[in-house]
């Protein structure tokens, strides 16, 4: 079977492919007699489906509450998977203070769910 390699990942791909089967982008143009005079539509939804695998979901109100209460220890770093940042939380009170209102503002700024 002859391959080539997906120029956005890298990955090896079968010589007619169109579209990515690991990244989902497009790698070329649909070779048919009816696109010549009406225009391509591509829907790549390759972002929901294979874009966060492996990633941690975390609800965006849960986190909010998190930081309110929790703030000062890191909760919400704890609650995303981010144990180290978690920790230096606890030993500098949330970053003085001044990294709790920084993630108070980023996490009602992320859609809900987020991924990390």
């Amino acid at each position: 079977m002859e391959t080539k390699f997906c120029e956005f990942c890298g990955n090896k791909v079968a010589i007619d492919a169109v579209i990515c089967p690991k990244c989902g982008k497009q790698l070329e143009e649909l070779k048919t007699e009816e696109t010549k005079s009406t225009p391509q539509v591509i829907i790549n939804n390759s972002n929901t489906i294979n874009g966060n695998v492996g990633r941690k979901q975390c609800d965006k109100w849960v986190a909010l509450l998190l930081c309110i209460f929790l703030g000062f220890f890191g909760g919400h770093k704890f609650y995303e998977g981010k144990g180290g940042m978690g920790v230096l939380y606890i030993f500098t009170g949330g970053l003085f203070c001044i990294g709790i209102i920084v993630d108070l503002i980023s996490i009602l700024c992320k859609p809900n769910p987020y991924y990390v």
